[in-house]
């Protein structure tokens, strides 16, 4: 006679954790903070996608009843030009300042010189002198070099803007970076140069990715260097958006329109490279 098989023993069972007040809270408070920030997305999305009829005061808030698509088609053959502008100059702008402050943070902090810090500091006091207290003097400088009116004019400004926030990246970054490297590869003959692009720029892209969202959206939303820096043949997109504002009677849905296909860039770039941002950030926070 054969004896029943025996019965395998439940499984564990883990205990279910309680429901914490203070999360459901936090979370409470977070999606009433992320509705509270999109409202201004709502309202930019049902302006453009109005009729010019369709927009009054008392219809503000309504989503419209029919879909007007033909406001994005005329926002872009009047901002179109701009939009390639702006893109022309902030990926030139963004790499140029990302390749010199990468190289001055790596000097800064790698090879050490007499009076390397008080260099660096004067270079962050550029930070915080405001655009308004230099735009004159720059203008002349600008126009004494034959680079006023065109884009290569604003490139010149924003790079030269950019350097001292890309250096105190980079420097904070390249902090972290192990001097037995630098030191192993001086043994091995490399120099200044050789060691940068070896060992320095290959592990440098969370620093990069940092650099280039930071100084692409500085870039692209500028405005005052965009109005009295440029002509109409280089007005970046910011400057075309004020003028699409502009007038006595203002078809609401074109600005708006135009102000959505600005942002995409910007999008763009935070979404390919937002996953990096906080990494790069982080990386250097310890050791400054």
């Amino acid at each position: 006679m054969t004896s029943a098989p025996a019965k395998a023993a439940p499984a564990p069972t883990t205990p279910r954790k309680p429901i914490q007040p203070g999360r459901i809270l936090m979370y409470a408070l977070l999606v009433v903070a992320a509705l509270f920030f999109l409202i201004p997305v709502y309202l930019l999305f049902a302006t453009a996608l109005k009729s010019p009829d369709a927009i009054n005061l008392a219809t503000t808030w309504h989503w419209p009843a029919a879909l007007n698509w033909a406001s994005f088609s005329e926002a872009w053959g009047k901002i179109g030009g701009n939009m390639l502008n702006s893109l022309f100059l902030a990926v030139v702008a963004t790499l140029l300042s990302a390749m010199l402050g990468s190289l001055n943070g790596y000097a800064l902090s790698k090879w050490k010189f007499r009076g390397a810090n008080t260099l660096f500091a004067l270079m962050l006091f550029g930070m915080f002198i405001p655009y308004q207290a230099v735009l004159i003097p720059l203008f002349q400088f600008i126009k004494s070099i034959g680079l006023y009116g065109s884009i290569w004019g604003l490139i010149l400004a924003h790079v030269v803007y950019g350097i001292p926030i890309t250096t105190l990246i980079f420097r904070n970054f390249y902090a972290d970076v192990p001097d037995a490297l630098v030191e192993a590869a001086t043994i091995d003959g490399a120099g200044f140069w050789s060691i940068y692009r070896l060992v320095i720029f290959p592990i440098s892209i969370p620093g990069f990715v940092v650099v280039i969202i930071w100084q692409f959206t500085q870039v692209w939303n500028e405005f005052l260097f965009a109005a009295t820096l440029t002509n109409t043949t280089s007005q970046p997109v910011t400057y075309a958006l004020s003028q699409l504002a502009g007038g006595q009677a203002v078809s609401w849905n074109l600005p708006m329109a135009g102000a959505i296909l600005a942002a995409l860039p910007t999008l763009l770039v935070y979404i390919l490279l937002g996953r990096y941002f906080v990494r790069g950030l982080l990386a250097g926070s310890v050791k400054g």
